[in-house]
């Protein structure tokens, strides 16, 4: 007889979107440090080793949890794919956690590279961490950059992740997810730093905070900047992801996707929560 495979359970979830979003910080931070501090390789690296890290935590989480890894995810799919208002709270936890825990790991792995490039633990190697506005721009020009460059990110994945559109074949949604966040380094990194999550951005930050960066959550004019990449990112992912909605999700076929499903084909459907 065939046993059915029970779903993880909201506990098996939690950790899958914590260990794939520790993948993404642990390649994205690193790359970094690597480019930032150490003065090895080029802007190009840092876009395709974010890209890399987003697919490879794909790969990790999607099978179990859908692999979101970001907050602004969670929130635009339970707005307008039917994904569990209970769980997008534990999810957004799970996410920043593993950010945090993978940048505490980076900063520990670079101590001495940042030391020396830094000694004081500045705002020269924070960017490491976490984003900052780049010259001359605003906060709220920020802001407005972090919105869009998320719209454009929940819309690209929606649009190659939705079961009632032309999915990408042989489980290769991972490797368009992350070709997406290269393409969009390349082009929104400049104002903003092109965070797109507010879980990669805060988890780290408050990483460096708590290892010797005092001014982690300021910009250089010590303006409290840190929220701009939390609000920009959950704005802008619901802006996205209703725009794909409007223009391409109300006229494709009306199968109806799993609750969350939008890593692969073949995301299993969550079972109630046993914790």
């Amino acid at each position: 007889m065939t046993q059915r495979v029970r779903a993880p359970g909201l506990v098996g979830e939690l950790a899958a979107e914590f260990a794939g979003t520790a993948i993404l910080i642990l390649f994205g931070v690193g790359v970094v440090a690597q480019v930032a501090a150490a003065g090895t390789g080029e802007f190009d690296s840092i876009a395709w080793a974010w890209g890399l890290g987003v697919t490879l935590g794909v790969y990790v989480a999607g099978r179990i949890s859908g692999a979101h890894l970001n907050p602004a995810v969670t929130l635009a799919l339970a707005v307008f794919k039917g994904f569990s208002w209970r769980k997008v709270m534990p999810y957004a936890l799970a996410q920043t956690a593993g950010a945090f825990v993978a940048a505490l790991i980076i900063r520990w792995n670079y101590s001495e590279v940042l030391s020396r490039f830094d000694p004081g633990l500045t705002s020269k190697s924070q960017g490491v961490f976490s984003t900052l506005p780049g010259a001359g721009v605003t906060e709220w020009g920020a802001l407005r950059d972090q919105i869009i460059g998320t719209a454009i990110l929940l819309f690209l994945v929606l649009a190659v992740t939705d079961a009632r559109n032309s999915l990408p074949g042989a489980n290769l949604a991972p490797l368009i997810v992350g070709l997406i966040v290269v393409a969009i380094g390349m082009a929104f990194a400049v104002n903003a730093g092109y965070a797109i999550n507010p879980a990669r951005d805060f988890g780290p930050r408050l990483a460096s905070f708590l290892t010797g960066y005092e001014t982690a959550f300021q910009d250089t004019s010590g303006y409290p900047y840190f929220w701009v990449p939390i609000v920009g990112p959950l704005v802008g992912g619901v802006i996205g992801a209703g725009l794909y909605e409007l223009v391409i999700g109300r006229f494709l076929p009306s199968d109806e996707p799993e609750p969350g499903a939008i890593a692969t084909e073949t995301v299993a459907t969550p079972e109630p929560a046993r914790v």
